[in-house]
């Protein structure tokens, strides 16, 4: 291993961006492909796992929110030059998590028909969800370690080994899917709940592998210290990014949750039509994801470093690129969006309703593109807490609200929804896009610079 550590900056943008999107991708084709073998058993089926998935998404973005503030913390250091530091700061993270990550499990496990009651689900969609959702719950410290050690080995511009185990996860739960949801090889045909028993058996494999990537490649041996001893300042410094990021993101998901409540009320069918598309819009969001974290690390590393003027211009290359491929993969779906929604259900409705939707989406994705790489970019610099005070505004405001005005009470259905969705993107990304031309950032980064060449870790 290299300890250069102005070399993931180095790297140049795309460098670091295919792996974590090929990364992320398998991370999310592992829902697609659940979907899609769900959906030889029935719609409903596949309406009760999606709503599921989205409890299960709403925690892997809280760890992914310590994640964040880790790498964040640790692009700071390894560009000012202190690996000590930065070591310091990882080990706390991986200590965190593994805690946060135990409460989510019991809070899941314990709750899970009342959370799907919530949601608004039929009787027979929480017959179905609620054996997938005890399970994958009881089982999310995993996920809260594996979000962890991908973030520290991010950080160190080692963005293909996490893409290696993704591989490697998304085979394993093929394969157990096609014998627990189909009976081959003589095991029984477990329907939901087989699907779930794979995704936590690839979640095991996939965390016991990131362990030991973490000590080749990184050389960091965490030590019982880390998990019964927590450095309160250590911890400080990564929450300051973490909080408002995952105060910002649960806020989103939140809003959407209630979004999907509204949906429900519109009908199983428009649930199921939903959860099609979302799968399909996620494949989409990855490519401004994988920008998106790419950008960050390299910002990161340019302020713990001081060199503002290169952080303001790379963001400004990367919203260029992230415009371009998003609008080009969108425009690719939205053709397509009649063949791939017909591989997994033959409702005409579905297929029409569902088409419609992901054309809608080539209005919606670009506007996207500005809250995800611009977001990254300020909180690399430090400032974290203006994108969640706009994202609560205007996700509750404009998404969730919209969402009811349109869909609801106007009866505009999904597409009111969707439009809804649309105005709540481009207003948040426009008002990110302000803050980081006006270089509001500047005094966070600055004062994050002194920091890190103070020593502070």
């Amino acid at each position: 291993m290299s300890d250069n550590h102005s070399s993931p900056a180095k790297k140049g943008l795309l460098a670091l961006a295919w792996p974590i999107f090929i990364e992320q991708l398998l991370h999310m084709s592992t829902g697609v492909l659940d979907t899609f073998m769900v959906s030889h058993l029935s719609d409903n089926a596949v309406a009760a796992l999606g709503s599921a998935n989205q409890v299960i998404i709403v925690f892997v973005v809280l760890f992914g929110a310590v994640g964040i503030g880790t790498s964040v913390v640790v692009t700071h250091h390894l560009g000012g030059g202190d690996r000590a530091g930065a070591d310091r700061i990882a080990a706390t993270a991986i200590g965190v998590n593994t805690w946060f990550g135990l409460a989510c499990s019991l809070l899941v496990f314990g709750l899970a028909e009342p959370i799907l009651t919530l949601l608004q689900l039929s009787p027979a969609l929480r017959e179905l969800a609620l054996p997938f959702l005890t399970l994958m719950g009881a089982t999310l410290v995993l996920e809260a370690l594996i979000q962890a050690i991908s973030a520290v080995l991010r950080a160190h511009g080692h963005t293909r080994a996490p893409m290696v185990v993704a591989i490697a996860q998304n085979v394993l739960n093929v394969v157990g899917n096609c014998i627990l949801l189909f009976g081959l090889f003589g095991a029984p045909k477990m329907g939901v709940l087989g699907v779930a028993l794979s995704t936590v058996f690839s979640r095991v494999v996939a965390c016991m592998v990131m362990w030991l990537l973490l000590q080749k490649m990184v050389h960091l041996k965490v030590q019982a210290t880390d998990f019964f001893g927590i450095s309160m300042e250590r911890l400080r410094r990564i929450l300051h990014i973490g909080v408002p990021t995952a105060a910002e993101q649960i806020s989103w998901f939140l809003a959407f949750m209630t979004v999907t409540a509204f949906t429900a009320r519109m009908g199983d069918q428009a649930l199921a039509t939903q959860s099609y598309v979302m799968q399909m819009v996620w494949m989409v969001v990855l490519c401004s994801m994988a920008i998106g974290l790419a950008t960050e690390i390299m910002v990161g590393h340019m302020v713990g470093a001081g060199d503002f003027e290169a952080a303001y211009r790379q963001l400004l290359r990367s919203l260029r690129l992230g415009f371009a491929i998003s609008i080009g993969v969108v425009a690719v779906v939205a053709a397509a969006s009649p063949w791939i929604l017909g591989l997994f259900t033959k409702d005409p409705a579905i297929i029409a309703t569902g088409t419609l939707l992901m054309r809608i989406g080539l209005l919606l994705e670009p506007g996207r593109v500005f809250n995800i790489v611009v977001i990254n970019s300020l909180r690399a610099a430090g400032d974290a807490r203006y994108p969640v005070l706009i994202g609560m505004a205007s996700t509750w405001g404009v998404m969730a609200f919209g969402s009811w005005l349109l869909g609801t009470w106007m009866g505009y259905g999904l597409v009111g929804v969707w439009a809804a969705m649309i105005v709540d993107e481009w207003l948040r990304g426009l008002l990110m896009y302000r803050r980081w031309k006006q270089r509001k950032w500047l005094k966070y980064a600055e004062r994050t610079h002194r920091k890190v060449q103070a020593g502070g870790a």
